[in-house]
């Protein structure tokens, strides 16, 4: 299998690229120039971005927004990337130590990029950081040096820069990573220094002596070189459908087929509609003859449900009978059903005109379900507010009338 790498900076105009065509075990061809020049035809192609260009980060997502990308996730970086989260691609890449790793790159860069390959001919790639391509083992830290600054990854997932240093000082932001990684108990056994120029990289022992922990090279490595299966995906570009010329002329009955099908289903929906129409004008007419009958004197009727409502509540009123939309049973009805809400949730209970509004501080799901269930058995009727229903809303508002 052919594999085309494009090692690009989405700070720069899209224009020139280094690249480097691996094909199986064969030395890879490499090279640099205009993308109208990139080799073509190649089964995948992987757009490699430099390290100090892709924040790879923890959060914690619910379960449900790891399957966004982009802005919906740009908000869980927020804090870190101080800057307008519309600005940012961000991917979920995965789970480590039961934190959500995300990947943060600069999404106008990587458009202009993704439009510049189309112009190219390069319709299909993936999107890859060369932290996570560099070779990781279990219980290992493993270091790109090239004698002056480089990055480290950290984890299966996990990697960042780290700022420059002489041969015989490692980096500052080294030393603070190790710290922090050992007061979590996550300290590695050792580092692997992977060196990517041809200069002396690093002096072992001093390096040993200031950082407490074991160095050893691990040779000489570059992205060209990397394995095929080196890295993780951050974004995938899917590449666009085309018609394969004659395709059209072949599926011609299969279009026809499916056009009588949909025009049945169609038909069939439009007389539904129509039945339902006519059952609930029909049911209508006889509410309004039953209510009319009962109260002749009625001028208009609007709704004949609910001012048959009105009338019941009137009749019992003037015979001194409770109502089942007045003050008291709502109460007794709405409070053993709020038997089951933890204590301290209710904030406000209010009454008006046979309506009863619940405020309780923020519960979960499950408890609302719950809450909305008991009222119904006890024969009440709730609705809950619009901004309630929002994920991370404070507060749950519920209305709660007589069935």
């Amino acid at each position: 299998m052919s594999l085309l790498r494009i090692y690009c900076s989405l700070r720069d105009e899209p224009q020139q690229c280094q690249w480097a065509l691996v094909s199986g075990d064969r030395e890879p061809i490499v090279g640099s120039g205009p993308l109208a020049q990139l080799p073509q035809r190649a089964e995948r192609v992987q757009l490699v971005l430099p390290s100090a260009e892709v924040l790879i980060t923890r959060a914690r997502l619910p379960q449900s927004a790891k399957r966004h990308t982009g802005s919906v996730l740009a908000f869980a970086v927020e804090d870190e990337t101080l800057g307008d989260p519309d600005a940012n691609q961000v991917s979920w890449l995965g789970s480590a130590d039961g934190a959500d790793v995300l990947a943060v790159v600069d999404r106008s860069g990587l458009r202009q990029w993704n439009d510049a390959l189309n112009a190219a001919g390069i319709r299909g790639y993936e999107v890859y950081c060369e932290t996570l391509m560099l070779p990781w083992m279990a219980g290992e830290w493993s270091l790109a040096w090239d004698g002056h600054e480089g990055f480290v990854r950290t984890g299966e997932l996990e990697g960042t820069t780290t700022d420059s240093a002489d041969p015989s000082s490692p980096p500052l932001s080294l030393r603070m990573m190790l710290d922090e990684a050992k007061s979590r108990g996550e300290a590695p056994a050792s580092i692997a220094v992977y060196t990517t120029a041809l200069e002396p990289p690093l002096e072992i022992e001093a390096w040993q002596r200031a950082l407490g922990i074991a160095l050893h090279l691990a040779g000489r490595w570059d992205w060209r070189t990397a394995p095929a299966e080196a890295g993780v995906s951050l974004v995938q570009e899917r590449a666009r459908w085309r018609i394969v010329p004659g395709a059209l002329g072949k599926l011609r009955p299969a279009a026809w087929i499916v056009g009588a099908a949909l025009a049945i289903h169609a038909l069939a929906l439009v007389g539904d509609w129509t039945r339902l129409a006519f059952e609930q004008r029909s049911l209508r007419q006889q509410m309004e003859s039953r209510f009319r009958a009962v109260f002749p004197e009625a001028v208009a009727v609007a709704n004949p449900v609910v001012q048959m409502r009105r009338k019941l509540a009137e009749a019992r009123h003037a015979v001194s009978q409770p109502d089942d939309g007045d003050f008291l049973p709502m109460m007794v009805k709405v409070a053993g059903a709020l038997r089951g809400v933890p204590g301290g949730k209710l904030r406000i209970l209010s009454y008006e005109g046979g309506r009863v509004t619940l405020e309780l501080l923020a519960m979960d799901e499950a408890s609302v379900r719950g809450l909305l269930a008991r009222l119904l058995q006890a024969g009440l009727r709730a609705d809950v507010s619009r901004d309630s229903a929002r994920a991370g809303s404070a507060k749950v508002v519920l209305t709660v009338r007589s069935s």
